[in-house]
């Protein structure tokens, strides 16, 4: 699969196909104004940015379902790192950050996701799922649920999963209810309970994989099956990943309510970090927010969405312009040698330590 038209893509911005995702949820109204799609709510919730990470979707739309497409070709994202690992990666093995777009209509079932060292154990895996969320749009009363409210036992989180059949909400009074506007972020940290509410289109940015527990019976009018709930897993291992002490009250919940820190801000140019390595080691994001100046892209290899505005990426005999919507990933082998102008905003995710 080397060839010259492929070692010309290995070493410059990388642009992909749109890539939805279904889901069990309902959503998508809000890509209407930010990718221009047809703004209606169905189950393709997600758009999976520069993605080489497979979704775990028991009826599957196919074995690449998840993995980005190379845009004007038929090469995967995934395929092209495996032949171009030195140029896209530098000295990395593997591409440790998925970065999602989604937008919410309902509630998400409520879940929770393993740590590292419970997916060595029962997914044969090196990743967890710690991730953060970025409210990037909102509709009327968007909110979150992040965090126990008070201490629960096991038997209070089995009997709400048991009850949770009657398709009442049998978890939200002892959750803590986040009400959310655009610019907020928060960390979820391993095998804290959480849900995204109704009205949230959210910037996801997390360790590779799509491992989740889902203790619920529906999902709105959708009914959850056991794969859904609980990925293989006997129910009892499965609700394991729970964390029911340390994820809990108002403390925990002010921890892991991000204020992006400064980190330049000079003529045209402002740099803020959101996500570094006092929050996780597992993956970083920035913000770069452009104001007629020129921003060096020096922190390759690096996925990039550009939430608000537009501008253009220059190189030496490169210029491209972008705007609200787009997304590209930079190769290790293009580091320092490309950078945006304009008027823009720009997300900036990277792969941790």
């Amino acid at each position: 699969m080397r060839n010259a038209a492929n070692d010309k893509i290995a070493k410059e911005p990388i642009f992909f196909e749109r890539n939805r995702v279904g889901r069990v949820y309902r959503g998508g109204h809000l890509f209407g104004g930010f990718f221009g799609d047809d703004g209606s709510d169905g189950y393709l919730p997600e758009e999976w940015v520069a993605s080489a990470v497979k979704a775990l979707n028991k009826v599957s739309a196919g074995p690449k379902e998840g993995v980005s497409r190379i845009k004007g070709t038929d090469i995967y994202f995934d395929e092209l790192i495996e032949n171009y690992k030195e140029e896209l990666l530098g000295g990395r093995e593997k591409l440790d950050v998925l970065v999602k777009m989604l937008d919410s209509a309902e509630r998400l079932p409520v879940q929770a996701h393993p740590n590292k060292a419970f997916s060595r154990v029962h997914f044969n895996s090196e990743y967890g799922k710690a991730e953060s969320w970025i409210v990037v749009g909102v509709r009327p009363d968007a909110h979150i649920f992040f965090g126990f409210n008070r201490e629960i036992t096991v038997g209070e989180l089995n009997d709400s999963l048991d009850k949770s059949i009657d398709k009442a909400d049998h978890f939200g009074h002892f959750l803590n209810k986040v009400s959310v506007k655009p610019g907020d972020v928060f960390f979820i940290p391993a095998n804290c309970i959480h849900a995204i509410g109704p009205g949230c289109m959210i910037l996801e940015v997390m360790e590779p994989s799509d491992f989740t527990i889902s203790p619920e019976h529906w999902c709105g009018d959708y009914r959850l099956n056991e794969y859904e709930m609980f990925i293989g897993l006997d129910k009892d291992t499965a609700l394991s990943v729970f964390d029911l002490k340390n994820t809990v009250g108002p403390e925990f919940l002010a921890k892991n309510t991000i204020s992006p820190k400064v980190i330049e801000n000079t003529a045209g140019v402002k740099r803020e970090t959101l996500i570094d390595d006092k929050v996780t080691e597992c993956f970083y994001v920035n913000r770069i927010t452009v104001s007629g100046g020129t921003a060096v892209l020096s922190n390759a290899p690096s996925i990039h969405i550009v939430t608000d505005g537009s501008g253009e990426i220059i190189g030496d005999g490169y210029i491209k312009p972008v705007s609200k919507g787009d997304y590209f990933f930079m190769p290790a082998a293009a580091n320092g040698k490309f950078s945006i102008t304009g008027n823009c905003e720009v997300y900036e995710c990277l792969p941790g330590k």
